[in-house]
């Protein structure tokens, strides 16, 4: 890690080059009106099925999936798989559910889930909720896509101390906010379509030229240590890791599509057709996610960690640096250099579509609802673009400042959060029998006791939770959604008789008919 790798290098900035351009170019792409918020955060709600699945597959498998998934595995074991099941089950949900979404924000012209919550139950301060939590759960996001790029940078031998080292981050900040702000989401809609390309080359020749060099598929689970093969088998009342399994599936299953740059991606769509034939065709990522996975067994059959060359990289990314060590022993420089810009273009198209949902979600719901509500669409367009910088640079200064693993902790607790809207927004899809205030509460209720078992659980996503004399150890997301759940059942007829009943639904039943 010592020696820059000249060739790898310069393969990667000469990618990162094209990408760049490509990113500028975009705002010419199916020409629209920037001025306006649809086009600039929502790409003029034009993009079709194809253009689609790359935006969705760039914005919900980054950077931070290529380095994260595989090194759970090489450091934990079999758990890392429960990416794959969660996968498969959400994309059936969201053949089901997101058309509807699609159908009345185009009628009514919302741009974020929030936006929707608005006019659907009448109160302003349970779309902030919404929005907020939407916000604070998308900022760690957006600071582990640069802990991605950080870590290729470093395997590509580019090292210094102080300012020095930061220095590829902030050129890369500056590539991501100036496409970003100049091209809206036409700029990661473009370019995810290379990122992709790039992804399944690097994934595929992985996955057939290591077991070659390792012997076989056979030689590289036998050298896999028996525990981390398996899960753990349950103890005597307790449901063990297969609880926790089965949880992180479900609940990160629910929390996926309820991140912003989920919303934004599926809003973008040309049709409600088009969110179904993507709901269909997005399983062929789940396919590359598992491969992906294997790729942390590969590295601990490969021995990766123990050679001298590769001591440095583990010493500063830890278990992160199990794939970018996995490449550079297995390939020559020239793929090293095309499979490390993949994971940092990886990097960039999340990042921006993140920014850009964050940006959308602070100007309808609190800019233009409380602070300007007489604003012009320009005004509320440039706002969005001032704060899709305020926020990147934010995600910049959580990587320079504040130790990585935090950010680690911060992102494991934003799917706590996120899943708390679902009951606001996948429910309310289908009725409104929920009271608004009643709803809030349980919002805040959801929110409050997932935070602090977040916290009591010393920042692990996982509590062991005591029933009838069994212990039912699971996703805290999981749980505190229940609680959410009940706390909105119970207060909604409470609400309703002290008179604080539903307020005027903008909606009506023909605008989610699909």
């Amino acid at each position: 890690m010592a020696e820059v790798n000249w060739v790898a290098l310069t393969i990667f900035v000469v990618l990162f080059g094209f990408i760049t351009w490509l990113g500028f170019a975009a705002a010419h792409w199916r020409k629209g009106d920037l001025d306006l918020l649809d086009e600039w955060g929502l790409g003029g709600r034009r993009f079709g099925t194809l253009v689609t699945w790359f935006l969705i597959g760039g914005d919900l498998y980054t950077a931070y999936t290529f380095i994260a998934v595989p090194a759970l595995a090489f450091g934990a074991g079999a758990i890392a798989f429960f990416a794959v099941p969660y996968t498969i089950i959400v994309y059936p949900f969201v053949f089901l559910v997101f058309p509807r979404l699609w159908k009345v924000s185009h009628k009514h012209g919302y741009v974020t889930a929030a936006d929707f919550v608005r006019g659907r139950f009448g109160n302003p301060w349970l779309a902030l909720a919404m929005s907020v939590t939407g916000i604070v759960a998308t900022m760690p996001y957006i600071a582990l896509q640069l802990v991605g790029l950080q870590v290729v940078i470093g395997a590509l031998g580019i090292q210094g101390a102080g300012a020095v080292a930061d220095v590829p981050l902030f050129i890369a900040f500056i590539i991501l906010a100036a496409f970003t702000y100049s091209s809206g989401l036409r700029a990661p809609a473009a370019i995810a379509i290379v990122k992709d390309v790039l992804v399944y080359t690097m994934v595929l020749a992985a996955v057939i030229v290591i077991p070659i060099e390792l012997g076989g598929f056979g030689k590289i689970f036998a050298a896999v240590p028996a525990q981390k093969l398996l899960l753990a088998a349950p103890g005597a009342n307790s449901t063990g890791a297969y609880g926790v399994y089965v949880t992180l599936a479900v609940g990160s299953g629910m929390a996926l599509f309820l991140y912003p740059h989920s919303i934004t991606g599926v809003l973008s769509a040309s049709s409600g057709v088009a969110v179904r034939r993507n709901a269909a065709l997005l399983p062929a990522y789940s396919f590359v996610l598992g491969l992906l996975a294997l790729l942390g067994f590969m590295a601990l059959a490969a021995g990766v960690a123990t050679m001298p060359q590769f001591a440095a990289g583990f010493a500063q990314f830890k278990g992160n640096f199990a794939v970018p060590a996995l490449y550079m022993w297995a390939f020559p420089s020239w793929f090293v250099g095309i499979a490390f810009a993949a994971i940092g273009i990886g990097a960039l198209v999340p990042a921006a579509i993140m920014s850009i949902a964050a940006a959308n979600l602070f100007t309808r719901s609190i800019y233009k609802e409380f602070i300007n509500p007489r604003c012009t669409a320009r005004q509320e367009s440039q706002m969005a673009k001032w704060v899709s910088l305020i926020v990147k640079f934010g995600a910049l200064l959580f990587i320079l400042f504040i130790p990585t693993q935090y950010a680690i902790f911060f992102q494991l607790l934003g799917g706590i959060l996120m899943v708390q809207t679902f009951p606001a927004v996948i429910i309310g899809l289908y009725t409104r029998w929920f009271n608004h205030w009643a709803l809030l509460c349980g919002w805040a209720a959801g929110t409050a006791a997932g935070g602090w078992l977040f916290v009591a659980m010393n920042f692990t996503a996982t509590y062991p939770l005591a029933f009838g004399g069994w212990t039912f150890p699971g996703y805290i997301a999981f749980y505190t959604v229940i609680l959410n759940f009940a706390v909105s059942a119970a207060l909604t007829p409470v609400f309703n008789a002290l008179g604080a009943g539903q307020r005027r639904d903008q909606t009506a039943a023909a605008d989610y008919a699909i």
